[in-house]
């Protein structure tokens, strides 16, 4: 082992570390989902952080596949919106959120979505939900990271217009 590589535990630790809260959480569950820090290393690496991180264990999701879906189900928690992680719709297939039984939210990069082809499959996906009876709403990863308060006033937007419409 050369001097300047590191474990990945220690890795973790001090990026968790240096991040704010939000932050840390998305590198955590990141980290539990790609499988390079193991449920079994939490105790440790909870032991070890700043005491403004501990609250974070409890809210740690592994399934979560990226940071931004880490950051949108810390806006639909604090909505205090009713949804599920990595929900498999007949027909659609698996999509990030189902929030309130009827909105599905895609946290969308650059990686999976930039070409006319994977535009074309998100918006047949989209359809199909829509046939169900789904409405859907895709934030790109850019706007989750930098402009969060855009995505959450958005997501309020959407819940607030369906709950005015059921009245």
């Amino acid at each position: 082992m050369s001097a300047t590589s590191v474990e990945v535990f220690d890795a973790v630790l001090q990026a968790v570390r240096c991040q704010q809260p939000r932050a840390a959480l998305a590198t955590l569950d990141s980290a539990l989902h790609q499988g390079v820090l193991h449920a079994d290393d939490l105790t440790e690496l909870f032991a070890a952080v700043p005491r403004r991180h501990r609250v974070l264990r409890t809210l740690i999701d592994a399934r979560a596949e990226s940071g931004p879906e880490t950051l949108v189900r810390l806006m639909l928690r604090a909505l205090g919106a009713s949804f599920d992680v990595q929900v498999r719709i007949v027909g659609v297939g698996r999509v990030d959120f189902v929030v309130d039984g009827w909105l599905i939210v895609e946290c969308d990069s650059q990686e999976f979505h930039s070409t006319w082809q994977d535009q074309r499959r998100d918006r047949r996906r989209d359809q199909a939900a829509a046939a169900l009876g789904y409405a859907t709403y895709r934030p790109i990863a850019e706007d989750i990271m930098w402009h969060p308060q855009e995505v959450q006033a958005a997501l309020a937007g959407l819940l607030r217009g369906r709950a005015a419409g059921a009245r």
